[in-house]
């Protein structure tokens, strides 16, 4: 059986972008749902800064299986989210986590 695979997702966004990534970034996991990519539990968003004062996005959301983000790079909803994301930030990080117990 598949397992999920839950990912941290660091979004860093251009200065004076940050409400438009976020209208964007409200629509991602529903887009993900819709093409059957992820789990039923929505992402989680969060809003900070570093030290720096730049603002990012940090998304936890948890992929059906480990096959489901190379086929979101073949699925024009997905991208159509993804291409104006990518667009509005200046770097992005992807951490697979699991929980420690």
């Amino acid at each position: 059986m598949a397992r999920p695979v839950t990912v941290l997702c660091i979004y860093r966004i251009v200065p004076g972008k940050e409400q438009d990534f976020e209208q964007i970034l409200h629509r991602h996991w529903s887009t993900l749902d819709r093409a059957g990519l992820v789990t039923p539990e929505p992402s989680k968003i969060f809003r900070g800064s570093g030290k720096d004062g730049k603002t990012s996005f940090i998304e936890i959301l948890q992929w059906k299986d480990e096959k489901a983000s190379d086929v979101a790079h073949h699925s024009p909803e997905v991208m159509a989210v993804w291409e104006p994301l990518g667009a509005l930030a200046t770097g992005m990080e992807f951490i697979n986590i699991e929980p420690v117990v």
